[in-house]
C-alpha cells in the first residue's frame, strides 16, 4: 500500500503543478475577452472590423482548456460539486466509503468511456487537420485533443483519490481536513 500511496502522491503533485499552470489560462482568457469586447465596440464606432473569428474562437478555446484541464485540480482540492444532502451527515468513514464506491463505479468508468469514445474522433480530426468552418477560424484538432488530456487527468486523479480512500479505510492515513489545508496555505 505504501507504493500505491507514493503513486498517489506523485499524481497529486503533478495535478497540483498542472492546475497552477492552467490557472494562468484564465487570465489569458479574460484578456482575450476584453480585447474582443473593445474591438467589437470600436469596430462599430469607426466602421472598420478590428477583430476576427480567431480571437473569438481563442476565447472559447481558453475557456474549454480551463474547464477540461482544471477538473483534476478541482478534484484534488475537493472543490467539485457534490450533493450534500446525505454526504454532509456521514462520518469520515461513511464519506470515504461513499467516495470510494462513487469513484470506482462512476468516475473511473465514465472517464475511461469518454477517452475510449473520443479517441477515434480526435485521431480523425488530427488526420485531416480539421479547421473551423468560420472564416479566419482556428484549427479544431488541438482543442479536440484537450478533451482526452482533461479526462486522462481526471482519471489519474480519480485513481489517486481511490488509493487515498482505501488507505484511510484501512487505517493507514488520517482523513484530510479542509481546516488543515487552509492552515497549511497560510
Amino acid at each position: 500500500m505504501q507504493f500505491l500511496l507514493r503513486i498517489s502522491k506523485g499524481i497529486d503533485a503533478f495535478n497540483e503543478w498542472f492546475g497552477k499552470v492552467v490557472s494562468w489560462l484564465t487570465l489569458f482568457m479574460v484578456l482575450i475577452g476584453v480585447y474582443n469586447a473593445i474591438t467589437r465596440k470600436l469596430s462599430q464606432t469607426i466602421g472598420v472590423d478590428l477583430s476576427s473569428n480567431a480571437y473569438i474562437e481563442l476565447q472559447w478555446y481558453m475557456f474549454s482548456l480551463v474547464f477540461l484541464w482544471g477538473g483534476a485540480y478541482t478534484m484534488l482540492h475537493d472543490e467539485h460539486v457534490r450533493v450534500d444532502v446525505i454526504y454532509a451527515r456521514l462520518s469520515d468513514r461513511g464519506k470515504a466509503w461513499l467516495d470510494f464506491f462513487g469513484l470506482l463505479l462512476f468516475l473511473l468508468p465514465f472517464s475511461a468511456i469518454v477517452i475510449y469514445v473520443a479517441w477515434p474522433i480526435v485521431v480523425d480530426s488530427w488526420k485531416i487537420h480539421e479547421m473551423s468552418p468560420d472564416p479566419g477560424g482556428l484549427p479544431r484538432y488541438p482543442i479536440k485533443a484537450s478533451l482526452i488530456v482533461g479526462f486522462v487527468l481526471v482519471l489519474l486523479q480519480g485513481v489517486s483519490e481511490l488509493i487515498k480512500k482505501a488507505a484511510f479505510l484501512k487505517g493507514l492515513i488520517e482523513p484530510e481536513s479542509k481546516a488543515d489545508e487552509g492552515e497549511a496555505a497560510l
